[in-house]
């Protein structure tokens, strides 16, 4: 019986992990849960999980869930973010998934990594900002961290019993979102209901406009930066519209391997939970006879510049990163309240990089003031284009 913390448990990630584990109560239990304020789902989470332990955003939500619940005492409620990283290095949970959106994920990760526990990471914002402090507390720690994005369980899967001096370069794969064959004056005039529609994936809606504008490439390229310890040049993007391959490896013989499956994010988080062992689910087989033929090319990042972005922030390394996760957060946010346009985007992030003094080998605080700093500017700049 595995025990398991999930942060971010009302979110896509979260509840299609609750799925799995709902559906082998005999190998998984939960020991803790943590979301936001969404009070309603949350309660039912607890009424059918019985976690021990529960964190929410704030003093008002821990109210309000308290008030809800039947059993108010075979629960324990935390919140705010010491109540978030007192549940993340919960002593008797075995694994924690840390599936919270963007960079409010990186402190409880890094709380259950020094609590000792394993983490399956659904949180690209925590290696993006802090991959090489991450990364080194884990080998301290003596902690796995298990990608659950799909491109890098993919590149995981991969390479699996191979040695890493023969790899060459890895490939992750993208859909190419809702505007994949938009012209760049078409991208001019998208709504936020049409970046929304994703063709092949339900996400959470940052991760899916952020797919849109292929920032989510870009952030999935420096991850595998440091999932991987690899070069950021051995490290390429290739548009796979069907979204059946979910990424691939290249040797030095030129031999290839590739993970391929139905795109369902169940498939991953399962995987992450149970390594090196599979387990059956309850999914459709990948049908290749009706899947046609399958697509590959470049991306065109003249159309979708945010992946260029990506790369240039992730060789430069520091805190540029940082700074790029951190304006793209500011700014996506601001395009969901409508205040900016959806080619904003990467001339926002652009600015902000443009006016950051990278630091390298940065501190955990230096790098928590770049994300602060990168919010203020980010901010700024959107008042004034308002």
């Amino acid at each position: 019986m595995k025990r398991i913390t999930i942060l971010g448990s009302t979110g896509s990630i979260g509840c299609s992990a609750l799925d799995v584990i709902g559906k082998n109560p005999e190998r998984f239990q939960v020991v803790a849960l943590a979301a936001g304020k969404n009070v309603g789902l949350l309660k039912k989470q607890i009424e059918k999980f019985k976690p021990k332990v529960v964190a929410v955003s704030t003093k008002e939500t821990a109210l309000k869930l308290r008030d809800s619940l039947t059993n108010k005492d075979k629960v324990k409620i935390f919140y705010n973010k010491e109540g978030l990283q007192e549940v993340a290095s919960l002593p008797s949970a075995d694994i924690v998934i840390s599936a919270i959106s963007g960079s409010a994920g990186l402190m409880p990760t890094l709380a259950a990594i020094e609590a000792g526990k394993d983490v399956a990471l659904a949180n690209k914002e925590t290696m993006v900002m802090a991959g090489e402090i991450v990364t080194k507390r884990a080998i301290k720690k003596m902690v796995k961290i298990i990608p659950v994005d799909s491109e890098h369980s993919a590149i995981f899967q991969c390479l699996e019993g191979h040695k890493r001096e023969n790899l060459k370069r890895i490939i992750l794969t993208a859909s190419g979102g809702p505007f994949l064959n938009f012209t760049k004056n078409e991208l001019k005039h998208v709504s936020l209901r049409q970046t929304l529609r994703h063709p092949n994936w339900k996400m959470g809606k940052k991760v899916t406009i952020d797919s849109a504008s292929m920032m989510n490439k870009g952030l999935e390229v420096i991850e595998a930066k440091w999932f991987f310890n690899l070069d950021i040049n051995c490290i390429d993007v290739l548009i796979h519209p069907q979204s059946v391959v979910h990424s691939m490896i290249e040797f030095i013989d030129g031999a290839f391997l590739a993970q391929m499956g139905i795109p369902n994010m169940k498939v991953p988080i399962a995987y992450a939970l149970t390594y090196p062992e599979r387990i059956v689910n309850d999914l459709p087989s990948l049908n290749l006879e009706k899947t046609g033929n399958l697509e590959f090319h470049n991306p065109d990042v003249k159309k979708f510049p945010c992946l260029s972005l990506a790369y240039a922030a992730g060789r430069c390394g520091g805190t540029a990163p940082v700074v790029l996760n951190a304006a793209d957060e500011v700014a996506v946010s601001a395009f969901m309240e409508k205040k900016i346009g959806f080619i904003d985007l990467p001339k926002i992030v652009e600015t902000v990089l443009g006016l950051h003094n990278s630091i390298n080998n940065p501190s955990l605080d230096d790098i928590l003031q770049a994300d602060l700093w990168a919010r203020r500017e980010t901010s700024k700049i959107i008042e004034r284009i308002m």
